[in-house]
């Protein structure tokens, strides 16, 4: 019967080939459209705050908002400039990181953070922050640098304060990333920052975040999200990095671990070595 209906519908059938009475074709139809109709109608009528609201709770709810700590553990390849050519492979990608209680500036480095990339026993390249300085292979970064620096890294973390008091949230036009039709969310955050989401409709995953940096657009595009049993987090195993259009870094995630104790002197580059 539904055969025959989406072939009148698209006029390719005559009432006659439908062994089903006319009589009863209309109600269907209308049936069909009374359950669609308010599905598609209840999506577009969500604000923002409300689409923000549940990508939170998709992520993993208070646990994931207010985590303290993460360590993670992968792979990762390296694309300077966009180029196919200056293609570097790192074997270990390892990031450390203890999580500010709080943030009203998206693009600021806070909290703890430090990446190791490595190919066997060389070093493609380590950056850190201690809270208060900044640091690479070659040692201290100087403040203006490091500034510069980080704008082009901090940025995600921003929606989990984005229900707090002085943030302004907009719907955006809706599109897709990867396939997937998702919510476009601008937050603006008390500094008067502004950061783009892009989130799941069916999931509410986040997949994609996108700022204004120093070198250009910078957008991040997730996937692949997982969840270990008996922890309510989060975490997508695939995060692709571009500038301007241009693909810069492709990281695969592949273990997890959330609320780490993390000794603080790992984030002063040759003050202490993690194992």
């Amino acid at each position: 019967m539904f055969k025959h209906m989406v072939k009148l519908l698209r006029g390719h059938a005559s009432p006659s080939s439908c062994t089903t009475p006319r009589l009863f074709i209309a109600p269907a139809i209308f049936a069909l459209l009374s359950v669609l109709l308010p599905l598609s109608g209840a999506a577009e009528s969500l604000d923002a705050r409300t689409i923000v609201k549940r990508a939170h709770d998709a992520a993993g709810g208070d646990t994931w908002r207010h985590a303290r700590s993460l360590i993670l553990k992968g792979e990762a390849s390296f694309f300077r400039n966009g180029r196919r050519d200056t293609r570097a492979d790192a074997d270990s990608y390892r990031m450390w990181r203890i999580l500010p209680g709080y943030s009203e500036d998206a693009h600021s480095a806070n909290g703890m953070v430090r990446f190791d990339a490595r190919r066997g026993n060389a070093v493609l390249f380590n950056i850190s922050f201690d809270g208060e300085n900044s640091y690479d292979q070659n040692g201290r970064i100087d403040d203006d640098a490091a500034s510069e620096r980080w704008k082009s890294n901090f940025g995600f973390g921003i929606i989990r304060f984005a229900l707090g008091n002085g943030f302004d949230l907009r719907r955006m036009a809706d599109d897709s990333v990867d396939g997937h039709a998702c919510f476009f969310v601008q937050v603006t955050d008390p500094k008067a920052r502004t950061t783009l989401f892009a989130i799941d409709r069916e999931s509410y995953a986040i997949r994609m975040v996108g700022f204004d940096t120093p070198q250009g657009f910078h957008h991040r595009v997730y996937d692949n999200f997982q969840r270990r049993e008996g922890l309510s987090f989060t975490q997508p195993r695939s995060v692709r990095l571009y500038y301007d259009g241009l693909k810069t870094a492709d990281i695969r995630w592949l273990e997890f671990e959330v609320n780490p104790v993390i000794d603080p002197t790992i984030f002063i580059l040759g003050a202490s070595e993690p194992d």
